[in-house]
């Protein structure tokens, strides 16, 4: 079992110590702002031309499967996060709080989704299609979730604003990516490893630009080492209690062994990739930081937790598997 840190992880971490001592100001500012929007909306392009349209046909049918993914990811979350912040256990910046109920009202993350899928045996169809979906579905519900339960005040004009421009950035790149497939498929099915880094490197910058600017407003006078641990108990807390609540209702409505697996790494994930573009579009730039400061570090958590789970949920189906083939020698 792998509990330290990825590169990426590491690396995340290097860039917000970067921006702790080194942030963008003066005329970096604005340049840092275009090149980020530029990476952002590369980033989505690539999303969209690697996401096979026969993949997301083949798992579409499952409609009680998506069903409770989408509720989970959209209603159960959500609930959680306004639950964690009414309750308010400890004593750290309420504007942690608020990042919890934003980090619960993201879609779910594609990748790493289908990835887990498919380690601990699951129907990696309906994974395709159901994270793809949340990805996509999130683009316009997580903002809505935004204006309703984090009492960010703006007028109706103001909020489509904020969507229409979210849409802009990410699901025009992606849907143009996704056009282009029949074109680039093949290439990035031969470079995967260049778009994984390129993936990366899109988070990278935007995570560069929002911490600059909280640094700048003093967020490390907001959040110190004692604030830090508490997110770091939250995010194991949030996660248990979904993953738990996921397994034990795929159980209790029936869902097939594979469908199960499917829905504790679909609709127990979100999505760092979406999460921060988003908020640099729907937060003032000085709160940024702090508000995507859960996420990060739930980002990390459920990536352990999962791959943990997922080498599990294998295990347990290795030894059904080779019976059949024992009974026969």
């Amino acid at each position: 079992m792998r509990f330290l840190p990825d590169t990426f992880t590491l690396t995340l971490l290097a860039t917000v110590l970067l921006a702790s001592f080194l942030p963008a100001q003066g005329a970096f500012v604005p340049f840092f702002t275009h090149l980020t929007t530029a990476a952002i909306a590369l980033l989505f392009f690539m999303h969209g031309a690697k996401l096979s349209r026969e993949a997301i046909l083949a798992g579409s049918n499952n409609w009680r499967l998506h069903l409770w993914v989408m509720g989970s990811t959209f209603i159960v979350f959500p609930v959680l996060g306004v639950g964690l912040q009414w309750w308010s256990p400890l004593p750290v910046d309420p504007a942690i709080y608020t990042g919890f109920v934003y980090l619960c009202i993201l879609p779910a993350t594609v990748q790493s989704a289908i990835a887990f899928t498919s380690l601990a045996g699951g129907n990696v169809a309906a994974a395709v299609c159901s994270a793809s979906a949340s990805s996509l579905l999130g683009i316009f519900v997580s903002p809505l979730l935004v204006g309703l339960l984090m009492h960010v005040h703006s007028d109706g004009q103001n909020m489509l604003e904020q969507i229409g421009t979210i849409v802009l950035q990410l699901l025009v790149p992606f849907v143009l990516g996704h056009l282009s497939r029949p074109w680039l498929g093949a290439w990035v099915a031969r470079h995967k490893k260049l778009i994984g880094k390129t993936d990366q490197t899109s988070i990278l910058l935007v995570v560069y630009s929002a911490f600059s600017e909280a640094v700048t407003h003093g967020i490390w006078h907001q959040v110190g080492l004692g604030s830090l641990l508490a997110i770091l108990l939250f995010c194991g807390l949030l996660l248990t209690l979904i993953l738990l609540f996921n397994t034990w209702m795929a159980r209790r409505l029936g869902f097939s062994r594979e469908d199960e697996i499917t829905i504790v790494f679909c609709g127990s994930k979100k999505s760092l990739a979406n999460g921060v573009p988003m908020a640099n579009i729907l937060f003032p730039a000085a709160s940024v930081g702090i508000m995507v400061l859960p996420l990060m570090i739930f980002h990390q958590v459920q990536l352990m937790t999962c791959a943990v789970l997922a080498r599990r949920y294998q295990r347990k189906h290795a030894p059904a598997e080779t019976a059949p083939a024992a009974g026969k020698a």
